[in-house]
């Protein structure tokens, strides 16, 4: 793993005492806890930052169309693709079917066994990741966005609140971040932990400007690693590159709609603390609501020189889903 000597050191600190704030025993109810009800949205909200994405945000976003160019920043769904884990994929053909009628037609269809949320180019929802702590009545209880508790949401059918269905229509501006660019290497080392210093440097380098960075924007980070997507192994390794604590401050305090990156996740796993298990999943969609696409490809991009672009992406609404499949498209 890389070390960023004390910079790394606060990070861990700085992650560490937001955690204990999250899991003080006794200090919160369901009515009110160290990260709900939102402050904006209130207490009944689920669809998190995507409400960032106003009518006048979309329309602001397309005005970033200049030629019609669309880049595909999505992979392909396939057998044989990197999956975490045991999850699975696995899809037959059923047909054909037929012929049918005076003029013989016949048809296939498709049989998919998947985790269909959580595999490929995967968005994470909010019902995603939350986090087991001890409520007022000195219970254990997992804990969602906005406060959503397991006994609200668990269902062996689909989650009953937060499922992906919440979430509104991504229209919105996005940002790509080349950081394997800026530091002038194809792929970022496993382990490697992306920095402040690592993102304003990528920005300057491309022209793009920080401080036009912000509510309602898809910002995404390159670390290179969707040149390993051909081998499973080395895509889904234990120690890959990501975004620390640092940058996600960064990202809560620019109120982005989603972040997402080229790696099998956008934190860096693993965790500089070894006792934290991908506590930025908390920290961005658990407490804030901000969406995470994984497993994307920004080559033609960057062969392109192409940083600011329309990001349209719409998860499937599937009731109780904990995540989505899609096809993000980036429109220049």
């Amino acid at each position: 793993m890389t070390g960023n000597g004390p910079q790394r050191e606060l990070s861990i600190v700085v992650l560490v005492a937001m955690l204990a704030v999250s899991s003080m025993v006794g200090a919160q109810t369901r009515e009110k806890g160290p990260w709900w009800p939102h402050p904006i949205w209130g207490p009944e909200d689920q669809a998190g930052a995507s409400n960032w994405i106003t009518p006048a945000k979309i329309v602001e976003s397309l005005s970033l169309v200049k030629t019609g160019r669309v880049y595909e920043i999505g992979q392909v769904y396939r057998r044989g693709m990197p999956l975490y884990g045991t999850r699975t994929f696995a899809m037959f053909s059923a047909g054909p079917f037929g012929p049918f009628g005076g003029n013989s037609v016949v048809a296939n269809d498709e049989f998919l066994c998947a985790e269909i949320g959580q595999v490929g180019t995967q968005f994470d929802g909010l019902g995603h990741v939350g986090m087991r702590m001890t409520m007022a009545d000195g219970v254990a209880h997992d804990v969602y966005y906005n406060g959503y508790t397991g006994e609200e949401i668990y269902s062996p059918y689909g989650l009953r609140k937060v499922g992906v269905e919440h979430v509104k229509a991504i229209i919105t501006r996005g940002v790509l971040v080349d950081v394997a660019g800026y530091k002038r290497v194809d792929v970022l080392e496993g382990g490697y932990e992306v920095t402040m210093e690592d993102v304003r440097g990528a920005l300057a380098k491309q022209g793009v400007s920080e401080e036009s960075i912000g509510e309602g924007d898809a910002v995404f980070f390159r670390y290179g690693w969707a040149r390993h997507w051909t081998e499973p192994d080395r895509f889904m390794a234990e120690s890959t590159p990501g975004i620390g604590v640092e940058v996600a401050r960064w990202v809560v305090d620019r109120h982005l709609a989603m972040v997402g990156s080229d790696g099998a996740g956008t934190e860096v796993t693993p965790n500089p603390n070894p006792n934290l298990a991908f506590p930025l999943h908390q920290e961005l969609m658990m407490k804030h609501g901000i969406f995470n696409l994984e497993a994307l490809t920004f080559e033609e991009l960057v062969e392109e020189g192409v940083y600011e672009f329309l990001l349209v992406f719409t998860p499937l609404r599937i009731e109780g889903a904990t995540g989505s499949p899609g096809r993000p498209l980036a429109i220049r």
